[in-house]
């Protein structure tokens, strides 16, 4: 299943002394294989990770030890199951 978990940054944090390592864990889950992209939302201070993951929170789950979380550099998280129909996320029906 592929989850759609969308991150809101606080806004009273520096958060380019902890994306190096935030990065790097990103880099790992997709090297498993459970990250399929991620990138920033500059326009509402946030981010957008598309992941493969059996259910929202087990998508949530692999993400409780990024370092944005774990540093407290996330004000709010939200994960919730995404159905593409057309492009290379895209899934047969």
């Amino acid at each position: 299943m592929i989850i759609a978990v969308g991150y809101q940054y606080v806004t009273d944090r520096d958060l380019s002394e902890v994306r190096p390592a935030h990065r790097a864990f990103l880099r790992e889950l997709h090297e498993a294989g459970s990250l399929l992209t991620s990138g920033p939302l500059p326009a509402s201070n946030g981010a957008l990770i598309v992941m493969e993951a059996a259910s929202p929170e087990a998508a949530l789950e692999l993400l409780e030890e990024d370092p944005f979380l774990v540093e407290g550099c996330i004000a709010a998280r939200t994960a919730e199951e995404w159905q593409p129909v057309l492009g290379v996320l895209a899934r047969p029906a």
